[in-house]
């Protein structure tokens, strides 16, 4: 039978081990311990202690500390949200509905509008819009940020959709992108109404009054266009839901303003001489605008007769002036320009040897390298004039990434809006546009300056609220406080106006 070892036993039961004695004889005496009988004792072992926490970091085999600690550590990990260090892309989906939440229950805006309307103003106005930090900045390239690309079907006109962001669906979202807010959708609100209560009886407008500080001289023909593209720049239309109370304001404008138009397509009937293509250019946008928005084959006709006249006037030097076919300066020619190219957005027939003229002219009038201009072939450059021509040059086929345009746009923020004596705001009105198609940090630098200078300045209270007072303003005398106005309501629909022209060529062959 196999031996094991002695089990350890308590107490009394253990033999008593007798050896010979060795002196003296009759005294029996207990043996000392040997290895053999190391177990047998006389005394019982004491009580193993009590296992402590301890124990596992200076009793456990290292394998296992170390697997504990890796599965902590895993769970751990498992337990926390790692927020993905990409950004995607902002997706403007253009998506047309009518609104849940019309702008009103309606009303005769003939009646004055001073009282509080909260149906209208939430409507219009915006919650607090979160600054978000250049989400849709270009990059040098210009095509590594396919922002608009992604939501457009395959068979969209890029050029058509220019307009598109005027609708409903797309406001706030081009709002939130480029850095709209609260304040500057609510200084929009406040000018339109401002325009609403000072119409003329014929339901068009003037530009010496009833308000305060009027023009030079009277051209109710500019004034109503004038009037027109502000509302449009905010989406409405004579197409509009019956109910929203600028429907029937902008529907009456319009009748009364096609009802001047001759069958050569020219507007302009009576008024001062130096007015008349000033006044075409005017309303050709304006026209061309309402067909572009609304598809509605009654404004076709007109808006392509506007466009045919304004390329039959074009002097020979490729721009235009104060008569037709004769001279050219930049002033007159940059509205043309913008004619042009609200025809084009609308898909009218504009001839490319017209374009190619107006170039021309822009390279007479053109200054270091093309980065600045003039007024005219002998003038010298200035800072309305040369936001003027970078804006055609860039609705005329400059890249993003033109050494010229970026010299010349870099020199536009160096003078940003500043509200000194003597400001300008057709500069302001052009410049703002340059640098919004720009994007990226000319957008942003420009925007953080007028967003807040414009709004802060619009009249607050008393009979001309949600006007800009011309006084300080230059050329305050020719336009008066309408001019003012509707320059200083266009820059702050900007983020929705125009959809910016180098995201639009990254979806299908540019302008």
């Amino acid at each position: 039978m196999p031996t094991s070892e002695p089990r350890p036993t308590f107490g009394d039961d253990l033999p008593e081990v007798v050896v010979a004695p060795v002196a003296p004889p009759s005294v029996p005496i207990k043996p000392t311990s040997t290895p053999s009988s190391k177990a047998r004792r006389t005394e019982p072992d004491p009580l193993p202690p009590l296992w402590s926490p301890t124990q596992f970091f200076t009793e456990s085999p290292p394998w296992l500390f170390s697997a504990a600690l890796h599965m902590l550590i895993v769970i751990i990990l498992g337990l926390i949200f790692i927020a993905p260090q990409t950004r995607d892309d902002l997706v403007l989906l253009f998506d047309y509905y009518e609104s849940e939440d019309p702008l009103s229950a309606g009303g005769d805006f003939d009646i004055p509008l001073d009282s509080p309307d909260q149906q209208l103003e939430d409507a219009l106005v915006p919650e607090p819009v979160p600054q978000i930090a250049d989400p849709v900045a270009l990059s040098p390239t210009a095509t590594e940020s396919p922002l608009l690309a992604r939501a457009m079907p395959l068979t969209s006109d890029p050029i058509q959709l220019a307009l598109s962001g005027r609708e409903q669906g797309m406001q706030q979202a081009l709002l939130d992108a480029y850095g709209g807010t609260a304040a500057t959708q609510r200084a929009v609100l406040e000018a339109l109404r401002w325009l609403a209560r000072n119409r003329s009886k014929n339901g068009m407008w003037s530009l010496l009054g009833p308000y305060e500080d009027g023009g030079r001289n009277e051209n109710a023909e500019a004034a109503t266009a004038m009037a027109l593209i502000a509302f449009q720049g905010a989406g409405y239309t004579p197409l509009g839901d019956k109910h929203e109370p600028f429907t029937d304001i902008v529907s009456r404008a319009w009748t009364g303003l096609l009802s001047k138009q001759d069958a050569d397509g020219n507007f302009f009937q009576s008024g001062q001489g130096t007015s008349q293509l000033y006044t075409q250019a005017l309303c050709t946008i304006a026209i061309c605008e309402l067909y572009g928005m609304t598809g509605d084959e009654r404004y076709h006709d007109p808006a392509q007769r506007a466009i045919d006249y304004c390329v039959s006037v074009q002097a020979p030097e490729g721009g235009w002036k104060y008569f037709p076919g004769t001279g050219s300066d930049l002033s007159v020619t940059g509205w043309f320009v913008m004619a042009l190219q609200s025809a084009r957005m609308a898909k009218l027939s504009v001839p490319s040897p017209c374009l190619t003229n107006v170039e021309e002219f822009l390279d007479s009038v053109s200054h270091e390298y093309g980065s600045r201009y003039s007024y005219q072939t002998d003038s010298g450059p200035s800072l309305s004039m040369s936001a003027e021509g970078l804006l055609c040059r860039q609705y005329l086929g400059w890249g993003h990434k033109d050494e010229r345009l970026v010299r010349g746009t870099n020199h536009l923020l160096d003078n940003l809006p500043e509200w000194t004596r003597d400001r300008d705001v057709y500069y302001w009105y052009y410049a703002t546009q340059v640098c919004h198609h720009m994007e990226g940090r000319h957008w942003r630098t420009w925007n953080d300056k007028m967003k807040v200078v414009i709004p802060q300045h619009q009249v607050q209270e008393g009979r001309e609220r949600g006007s800009w007072d011309p006084q300080g303003f230059r050329w305050n005398t020719e336009g008066g406080r309408l001019f003012i106005t509707c320059l200083s309501t266009y820059m702050l629909e900007v983020y929705y106006r125009h959809l910016p022209i180098y995201q639009l060529e990254l979806i299908g062959g540019g302008l």
